[in-house]
């Protein structure tokens, strides 16, 4: 099961964003492709996974959404005619795109979903969750909201674009630029979900991080500027040490402990390559893409150049007040300073009601302590931090780090 399912997180944002082009309609994408996920776990059991997957789920998914466009013009009055022109379209569009800079379906969705009628919140939460297929849940801990709040979110947006029409396509090329914001940050998020996975049996979700990469080539390819750079860069950074995070056992490695021989060079290489490209980037990725390299060059932990790191939080302080940012920076004023400096920082940002939902402050807090030799205080933050991570190997880290403190 869990190797279909990755299967089905590769092939989800390509196949519901070329379903989405085809019908003009995203809720029939989604459903459509949620079926022909559950028709496949009813056949590749049995069959064998096809060689080609997605061709496979996008056959089957088209199939159903045309059965259902058909069975809604059966429907009267406007609804009627709404649905015949659902059908027509279908009846006109081929599998040949029109001339456009933008060629990945994907990266299509993704500029779509950053219409300026939606909120950016809204944005958000619905290219994650069409196009990255991230659940509702997992969406919730990304974006540090509740489930039902981005619930909420998504149907209002996708009911926004049905009630005002829309158009389910990329703006003209001249208006891709004032997008891009929005599209860099979706490319993050989905990254940052494979690379610190919030829930679920694996640490680490490889497809999603391969998909973070893929898509940051893409953007550099279309969007040649210093932020698109900044945002490869840094992906490519931090996912040179994506093998090095676990160990044989699929335990969770922290940084100081990992052994940095079996970090990708190559990607090292291509990421300080980016970081150059990346000078003069405003956005918020540029000081992120420093602290990465800092920590990729560095020959030792303890020979980390810990000032410059402190120095990058503090440049990406002035471009967002995110109290994750603060949590952080704590941790590296910490480790620059001392422990009870950075315990000092953390009490600054640490009852932020935005970090309600989040177990980095009860994390940062038990490090902190922990290297400070207050060990018990530390076991007590640690034992608050299990409470609120739904990662299992996560959870199983935080036992040891128990453990440790003689918990």
């Amino acid at each position: 099961m869990s190797d279909l399912e990755g299967v089905f997180r590769r092939e989800w944002g390509s196949t519901v964003a070329a379903l989405a082009r085809w019908s003009g309609d995203l809720t029939v994408a989604e459903d459509a492709v949620q079926e022909a996920c559950a028709e496949a776990l009813r056949h590749w059991p049995r069959d064998g996974v096809p060689m080609n997957p997605g061709a496979w789920l996008l056959t089957v998914a088209r199939n159903r959404a045309r059965d259902r466009l058909r069975r809604e013009t059966i429907r009267p009055g406007k609804e009627l005619a709404a649905m015949n022109g659902y059908v027509d379209q279908i009846r006109a569009r081929t599998d040949a795109s029109e001339p456009h800079p933008v060629r990945d379906d994907e990266l299509r969705m993704m500029f779509t979903c950053a219409h300026p009628a939606l909120d950016r919140q809204s944005q958000l939460a619905l290219t994650l969750r069409l196009v990255s297929g991230l659940t509702v849940a997992e969406i919730a801990r990304a974006l540090l909201h509740s489930e039902a709040a981005v619930g909420q979110r998504i149907t209002r947006a996708k009911n926004k674009i049905r009630h005002a029409n829309i158009p389910l396509r990329v703006p003209p090329a001249e208006l891709l630029a004032e997008r891009t914001p929005h599209v860099l940050s979706c490319i993050y998020s989905v990254f940052t979900e494979g690379y610190w996975s919030t829930a679920g049996p694996s640490a680490i979700r490889d497809e999603l991080c391969a998909e973070g990469v893929r898509l940051a080539g893409e953007m550099c390819t279309l969007m040649p500027n210093p932020d698109s750079y900044a945002l490869a860069a840094l992906i490519l950074l931090h996912d040179s040490r994506r093998t090095s995070r676990v160990n044989a056992a699929g335990e969770l490695v922290p940084l100081d402990e990992q052994d940095r021989r079996g970090w990708d060079r190559h990607r090292i290489d291509q990421g300080l390559a980016r970081l150059r490209q990346a000078q003069g980037s405003t956005g918020p990725y540029l000081p992120q893409a420093v602290i990465a390299a800092v920590h990729a060059t560095a020959p030792s932990w303890e020979q980390t150049d810990w000032t410059t790191i402190c120095a990058a939080y503090d440049q990406l302080l002035k471009l967002t007040d995110s109290p994750v940012v603060l949590v952080n920076r704590a941790l590296a004023v910490g480790l620059r300073d001392g422990p009870d400096v950075g315990l000092a920082a953390l009490e600054k940002v640490a009852h932020d009601p935005r970090l309600a939902r989040s177990n980095l402050a009860a994390s940062v807090r038990a490090d902190l302590l922990r290297r400070a030799g207050r060990l018990a205080d530390a076991a007590s933050w640690y034992r608050i931090a299990l409470q609120a991570n739904g990662s299992e190997p996560g959870r199983e880290f935080l036992r040891r780090r128990i453990a440790e403190c003689g918990g």
